[in-house]
């Protein structure tokens, strides 16, 4: 039976996400499921399925664009620009959130909640892999979501409903998982709902381009993983693991949710309101 894709654009969103995701669900798990199967190493089954699921993301995008919407350049629709206007947004985004992520832990440290200690790992080493990471988490989640499923969500929303819908289910996102799980870390799902509205608001800041909110994402992510996996700090126990953060991530604490809002308040106060780019963001 022939399918006219071009049909689907005239669907609704729900239905559109829906039929996207299903495509790339039917395109995944024949070769992931095997890689379940057969490798043991819970680290390497990870990275390679996540691998080929962002591969074929891609893959898929380019034929949604070209067929769906009849827009053959849909990743700089989306946002996605190689320019050198782009890579500076990048930068600047690298620069906020690692800013953000030291002064929390900086202030942290001074009102005595935890102590600096000296890595026990080569920091060098830890601070390229970190970053490395972190600009492939912050490419592959933005293009997803203040790329792809912001676009879907504007085509038939107004703008700050696109925009809502989209911070909720980036936050519901991260809670794919068994429900013991998702009961351990739901103290984080403010933060995350901040996070999405920051980055919507970082992409009409920048006209629409991604690069702030690729860079942004990739330097809280860049600047946690400093820390944490160099093991630079140690909290005190002076107050409770629910105002730093439970499970010693603090997008799970009060703290964290504070630096959060006071991102999302300054970032949505310098955002670009102007008529000329309202319908890319």
């Amino acid at each position: 039976m022939k399918i006219n894709l071009a049909q689907i654009a005239q669907s609704p969103a729900p239905i559109r996400v829906g039929c996207f995701i299903l495509c790339l669900l039917l395109l995944w798990l024949p070769l992931a499921l095997p890689i379940y199967l057969l490798v043991e190493d819970t680290n390497l089954e990870s990275i390679l399925t996540l691998v080929i699921l962002y591969v074929e993301f891609i893959f898929l995008l380019n034929i949604w664009g070209n067929r769906v919407y009849q827009q053959p350049k849909i990743f700089s629709y989306y946002g996605l620009e190689f320019t050198r206007l782009n890579g500076v947004n990048v930068s600047q985004g690298l620069a906020i959130g690692l800013t953000s992520v030291l002064v929390l832990f900086g202030l942290e440290g001074v009102l005595g909640w935890l102590v600096w200690q000296q890595s026990q790992v080569f920091l060098a080493r830890i601070i390229l892999e970190g970053l490395l990471v972190s600009l492939g988490v912050g490419l592959a989640e933005e293009l997803l979501f203040r790329g792809w499923l912001l676009d879907e969500l504007q085509r038939d929303y107004k703008l700050n409903i696109a925009m809502r819908i989209n911070a909720i289910l980036f936050a519901v996102s991260h809670f794919i998982k068994p429900l013991e799980a998702i009961i351990h870390t739901l103290p984080q799902f403010p933060a995350l709902v901040l996070l999405g509205l920051t980055q919507v608001w970082g992409k009409r800041w920048r006209r629409g381009r991604l690069g702030l909110p690729i860079g942004l994402h990739g330097g809280l992510v860049w600047g946690y993983y400093i820390i944490n996996v160099g093991q630079l700090t140690k909290y005190s126990g002076q107050v409770p693991d629910w105002v730093t953060g439970v499970n010693n991530n603090p997008l799970q604490g009060v703290m964290g949710v504070l630096f959060m809002g006071g991102l999302a308040w300054w970032i949505g106060g310098q955002q670009v309101t102007g008529n000329g780019e309202q319908g890319r963001v």
